[in-house]
């Protein structure tokens, strides 16, 4: 058996998700479906870095699977984008060491967060966008951010539904750049809970817009009441940028 690890993009517009659902289309059930195929009939199971919620897009996902089949590695890449539909882009496929997990061996993960700004939606990047047509002070959002950073408990920033005990995390960067009439949230962390990287967005936006203050993070985090924070800004904006691992 030899272990394949692969890096995918994908367009999450059409998708409930990646984890496997009742009902639904997800990216696990395309990605399975297509190395059954392969497999002629046999079920292969996924292990991914993690799941992204409904909508939301990815440009590194990485997940691992075992093999028995004697594919030439330079062959795996298109064998894989053949049985898979074409809102799923196979980046990079690599043999790797049975000891491998794509999940538990993460050292670090980057989210992206995209906002259009302005008076009127684009319909072209209504999808990758989320469109917030206030004015914004950019400084007080970067002020918020800064109060994030570190190791806290992310109670206040996560879903009521996530099925981690443990919320505490360490986000190690948050950067907010300006481009024309966009805002692009950059978070690198070790680890992010179930809507985290959203709501951090909604409530960064609220700041920003003078809803709320931006020394008032702190109280909020300390609060461990998701009540507390800001709106959940809308999946369609998110990115799954980048999984690092030591190797």
């Amino acid at each position: 058996m030899k272990r394949i690890k692969c890096k995918i993009a994908y367009d999450g517009t059409f998708f409930n998700g990646f984890q496997i659902q009742p009902k639904g289309r997800t990216i696990q059930a395309e990605i399975e479906n297509g190395l059954k195929k392969l497999h002629k009939g046999t079920e292969v199971k996924i292990y991914a870095s993690g799941r992204t919620d409904t909508f939301v897009h990815a440009k590194g996902q990485v997940f691992h699977f075992d093999t028995p089949l004697q594919i030439p590695m330079e062959r795996w890449h298109n064998a894989l984008q053949t049985v898979l539909p074409a809102d799923i882009a196979v980046i990079e496929v690599l043999e790797t060491s049975n000891n491998f997990h794509a999940r538990y061996d993460v050292v670090s993960k980057e989210y992206r967060y995209f906002v259009q700004r302005g008076r009127r939606i684009d319909i072209f990047r209504r999808n990758y966008r989320y469109f917030y047509p206030y004015q914004l002070s950019v400084e007080k959002m970067v002020e918020a951010a800064n109060q994030c950073l570190g190791t806290h408990d992310f109670t206040s920033f996560c879903s009521a539904k996530t099925d981690k005990e443990d919320k505490v995390r360490t986000i190690y960067s948050i950067e907010i750049v300006e481009r024309e009439d966009e805002l692009e949230f950059r978070f690198v962390g070790d680890g992010f809970l179930r809507n985290m990287v959203r709501i951090l967005v909604g409530t960064f936006l609220e700041v920003g817009r003078g809803r709320r203050n931006a020394e008032d993070i702190i109280t909020v985090l300390n609060s461990r009441d998701r009540e507390c924070a800001g709106h959940t800004a809308p999946g369609h904006g998110l990115f799954l940028w980048q999984v690092n691992y030591n190797n």
